[in-house]
């Protein structure tokens, strides 16, 4: 073949393979899905305190966008406004008090919570230092911000407890906000009070006793959790799922990567206090937060039966119509949430891996073996561990201790309470309401 030809020729060949892959290209995008945009949601929350931790380091370290969602967060101060932004459609998903979206569904919307971060009301009872013991409330007054208030309940519910009658046993006074009721704590106008994070510290710092806190009497109650519309559930089930698979991840990396979740409640908290931060961090987001959000049916309950004491026709409302589970119970039931914890995951910035609530070690505190365990005995110096010839170990409760977690400290199994039960009938009238600074035995 002469060499011009040959040349034309293979001239032709390329442009002819030039020709095959920009068709084949253009036939091939024609049938490719184009990569989707992340969707744009908008997630509101109803406070600046530590309960709002999930959205924002959910928000803050990138989950929301890892499952193709653009989300945007916004402030709403006020609970009843947020719910009306879920029912008008403003807003997508509202991380806010449950009072709130239960007394909505109660008035006839469709707003449903999916999530529970905090189940119970996060107020420790702090009272005067000269109190040791329940029953030295007698004759004491007490403040709450208003009746029928959280604080409130939360007062009414520890006093009944502890075998009290409010207004007969306790006087209660209505004196406003939280700093009010500190105000009035730590100028002896009152004796007692529920008090909340990050107050709690300064407290403490001035001498006051923590007597007991609502998760140590068992108290169940939606504090807050993530609602949203089941009309939403129904259309975009999908964006849902997506939803609570980012929370569920970002709930991991906020109780495991210690120094960023202090940062990011820094930021929000507008705090700069480490201290302050750091209580927030342990003593609710630690302790409380759980790692599988379920809502508390319990707490709505228990809602639900107060709400019924002013409007007689909520008694046959159910807790069930609340909530909707179907997203929480599919991540738990995959196995979705526990391969998160599995494993130990790296820790950033130079941290030392930090054990989960649950592998805490709790502290023990020795007594002399001739002391009899009593209500109210202060602690002795020593934090060794004693143990009597007859296999008895003093322990002093501590803020969070139940019986069953003591049992499960101690020997490996939550159900084991009763045995620490039996060993000190004499001084504890009720296994479910102990308290802070009660002394207890422990058989070994």
């Amino acid at each position: 073949m002469p060499t011009q030809l040959k040349q034309q020729h293979i001239g032709l060949s390329i442009l002819l393979c030039m020709l095959t892959v920009f068709f084949y290209d253009k036939a091939g995008a024609a049938e490719r899905p184009l990569e989707q945009p992340p969707e744009k949601v908008t997630i509101a929350y109803s406070s600046i305190s530590g309960n709002m931790a999930p959205l924002w380091v959910t928000y803050e370290r990138g989950f929301f966008r890892k499952y193709g969602l653009d989300v945007q967060i916004v402030f709403i101060e006020s609970g009843s406004t947020t719910v009306q932004s879920l029912i008008s459609k403003e807003v997508a998903f509202a991380q806010m008090a449950g009072a709130g979206a239960i007394q909505s569904r109660l008035r006839g919307s469709d707003v449903v919570m999916i999530a529970g971060f905090l189940n119970t009301l996060d107020y420790q009872l702090m009272v005067d230092k000269s109190i040791t013991r329940p029953d030295q409330l007698k004759g004491k007054i007490m403040a709450v911000s208003r009746f029928g208030s959280s604080s409130d309940f939360a007062t009414r519910y520890a006093l009944e407890k502890y075998g009290l009658v409010p207004e007969k046993d306790v006087t209660i006074l209505e004196i406003g906000s939280q700093p009010a009721r500190f105000a009035a704590l730590e100028a002896g106008r009152i004796q007692a009070a529920m008090v909340a994070v990050p107050l709690t510290l300064k407290a403490k710092a001035l001498g006051f006793q923590s007597l007991a806190d609502l998760q140590m009497l068992g108290l169940e109650y939606q504090h807050t959790g993530l609602a949203t519309t089941q009309a939403l559930i129904k259309s975009r089930p999908d964006l849902v799922r997506n939803i609570m698979k980012a929370y569920v991840e970002g709930i991991h990396y906020y109780k495991t990567h210690r120094a960023e979740s202090l940062a990011i409640l820094a930021k929000y908290l507008k705090a700069a206090d480490t201290d302050v931060l750091t209580e927030v961090y342990e003593d609710i987001g630690i302790a409380l937060i759980p790692q599988k959000p379920y809502p508390t049916l319990r707490g709505i309950a228990v809602m639900l039966r107060e709400l019924a004491t002013r409007d007689p026709k909520i008694k046959v409302a159910r807790p069930e119509e609340f909530v909707d589970l179907t997203f929480i119970k599919e991540l738990d039931s995959s196995g979705f949430i526990d391969r998160l914890y599995k494993t130990q995951p790296a820790v950033a910035s130079g941290e030392k891996p930090r054990p989960t609530p649950a592998l805490i070690t709790v502290k023990e505190k020795s007594a002399p073996a001739t002391e009899k365990a009593r209500p109210g005995g202060g602690a002795a110096e020593s934090t060794a561990k004693f143990t009597s010839p007859d296999g008895l170990r003093q322990y002093t409760v501590e803020r969070g201790d139940t019986l069953s977690y003591l049992a499960l400290r101690h020997y490996g199994d939550p159900f084991k309470w009763e045995k620490i039960y039996e060993a000190n009938k004499e001084t504890m009238k009720n296994p479910h309401y102990i308290y802070v600074g009660q002394r207890i035995i422990i058989p070994s």
